[in-house]
Formats: structure tokens, C-alpha cells, sequence
């Protein structure tokens, strides 16, 4: 969660193209490529890991088709759900200069859907999830992204499919205007 957590505020960073004369932009969108890639196999490894595990006698029918486990059946499908959603995330990225920067960005923006339901599947199904720690690291995840988020919609953000940028302050003085 603290990685994926991090990939989208580095996404999320990097679509305002933030920068400074000490971090200049390309490392954000390297170090957010660079990071969801680590994710991605941290991910594949929670998942293997999972489905060895002779405590919850998964298979791999559970791991790759949603809601489809006798254990802890909605929690589980929606970890399928959210890793589907992040390996569409990936596949696209991995052939964005086949699909254009359009297509690509339309589908990059199930990350909105795709990390909730990660954490939602994490509350649900953790085994520490109710521990001290692993609320406060939870608790930190969703802070930090949310934080990024309402910076986002602040400084304004790309609608993906009319591709206008238009920002929150602008659209609160035009509406006021009126």
C-alpha cells in the first residue's frame, strides 16, 4: 500500500509537472515509471505468495477471476479488481506510443478507481488491519494521497476527454461572477 500509495501521488505530481531547480521533472516521471514497476511485481509477489499459502487455500482461479474465492469472497475480489485495473494500467503504459498520449491518458485514469479499491480490499482482508501500525500507516496512505489530489484539483487538473485544463480557483471566479 505505501508503494502504490506512493506511485500515485508521483503520477499525480507529475501531471502538474511539478519541478524545482533541485528536482527537476524528468526525475518525478522516471522515479513514478521506475516505482509502479516495483509495485507491480511487489503486487505479483503478495499475489503468488497468497495463493501458496496453505492457510487460505486460494488457487489461482481466486487470483485472477474477481469474487470467485470461498475466502473472504468480496475482499479478495476486490483485490482482483484493483490488480486488473493496475495491470491495464501497465500494459497501456508499456504500449502508450502505439496508442497515443489520448487513449493512454484515459486509461491511466482508472488509478482513481484502482487505489481505492486497493485499499479498501487491504482493510477488508489484512490480517493486521485493525493493529495500531497498520492504521496509521493506512491512515498516512490515504492522507498523502488525498493531499496530492486536492492539490491536483487546486492547481487544476486535464480533463480526459475534452483535453481543456481548466483550474478550480478559475471555474469558483467565473461561477461567482456570475
Amino acid at each position: 500500500m505505501i508503494l502504490l500509495s506512493a506511485v500515485v501521488v508521483l503520477g499525480i505530481l507529475s501531471a502538474l509537472r511539478m519541478q524545482s531547480p533541485g528536482w527537476p521533472r524528468f526525475l518525478t516521471t522516471s522515479l513514478h515509471r521506475n516505482l509502479a514497476l516495483m509495485t507491480i511485481v511487489f503486487l505479483a509477489l503478495h499475489i503468488v505468495t497468497a495463493v501458496v499459502d496453505p492457510y487460505t487455500n486460494l488457487g489461482w482461479a481466486a487470483a485472477l477471476i474477481p469474487f470467485s474465492s470461498a475466502y473472504r469472497t468480496i475482499w479478495l475480489g476486490l483485490g482482483v479488481i484493483s490488480f486488473e485495473l493496475l495491470g491495464a494500467i501497465v500494459i497501456t503504459s508499456l504500449l502508450r506510443g502505439y496508442l497515443g498520449h489520448h487513449a493512454w491518458r484515459l486509461v491511466h485514469w482508472l488509478t482513481y478507481v484502482a487505489w481505492p479499491v486497493g485499499v479498501v480490499h487491504g482493510l477488508g482482508t489484512g490480517t493486521d488491519t485493525w493493529s495500531a501500525w497498520m492504521l496509521a500507516i493506512t491512515g498516512a496512505c490515504v492522507a498523502a494521497v488525498a493531499v496530492a489530489l486536492v492539490w491536483r484539483v487546486a492547481a487544476g487538473s486535464t480533463d480526459p476527454l475534452a483535453g481543456s485544463r481548466t483550474s478550480f480557483r478559475a471555474a469558483v471566479d467565473r461561477r461567482e461572477a456570475r
